[in-house]
């Protein structure tokens, strides 16, 4: 197990070392009212008095429940702004639009919101003089299970190293609130949706072989598989060089 007075320490650091390189003071981040999203809004409050969390619930009832109050409970107990932007109404009138011209299938369409949080993250950031933090953690990346351009970007991220397991680790050494430790992982994209059941494959067994190299070989299948299709997710666009 990690030394997590250390890594607070040490990440606190590196936040505040790139707000005063960028020579801003603030911080935004979207409070989804997950696990990710809490250890981020933690980690910025520390380093940053100006840090300000965005609740942008998107069509998922759930996004109005259970994750708007658990995103609170987070802000509450460590005294994080916290604002709400509704982006449901935004959602339909772009994918009204956008049907004139194609039929949106499944994936786009899911892909919308996480996408619509990103712009609205950067649109308050440049008005405010803020850096956007990421949430996505080591063990999301590693299988692609974050949305390009939406989740996926952002101006730095202080966990993208830490695996699932010590996200939980680190929010319990924190003293984070119970619910956000206890509930399923979801990118609450829609009702019901887990993220283990979209990828058919547990936390336990993708951080066990990040961290031990072993997992069951059907397990290994299945994260192989997901790394290789997503590995355009982890790099820069590619673009024309002449030689």
């Amino acid at each position: 197990m990690r030394d997590y007075e250390i890594e607070t320490s040490n990440r606190v650091g590196f936040i505040r070392s790139l707000l005063d390189n960028a020579r801003l003071s603030g911080v935004v981040y979207g409070n989804s009212g997950g696990k990710d999203s809490a250890l981020v809004g933690i980690l910025c409050k520390m380093a940053c008095e100006n840090t300000l969390g965005i609740i942008m619930p998107c069509g998922s009832k759930r996004n109005y429940g259970e994750d708007m109050a658990d995103g609170r409970a987070v802000a509450e107990q460590f005294d994080i702004e916290t604002r709400v932007i509704d982006l449901t109404a935004t959602a339909e009138a772009l994918k009204e639009a956008v049907g004139f011209a194609t039929e949106i299938s499944d994936t786009a369409a899911v892909n919308i919101a996480p996408r619509l949080r990103m712009n609205t993250l950067y649109t308050v950031a440049a008005s405010e003089g803020r850096l956007v933090a990421g949430t996505g953690n080591r063990s999301e990346i590693h299988m692609g299970y974050f949305t390009k351009w939406g989740d996926g970007a952002y101006d730095f991220n202080p966990i993208a190293d830490l695996t699932v397991t010590e996200i939980y680790e680190f929010l319990r050494y924190l003293g984070a609130p119970a619910s956000i430790i206890e509930k399923k992982p979801s990118a609450g994209l829609f009702d019901g949706q887990t993220d283990e059941d979209d990828m058919g494959v547990s936390y336990a067994s993708i951080d066990s072989f990040l961290l031990n190299g072993e997992c069951p070989p059907e397990d290994r299948e299945i994260i192989d598989r997901y790394h290789r299709s997503s590995e355009h997710k982890r790099m820069m666009p590619v673009v024309y060089k002449d030689d």
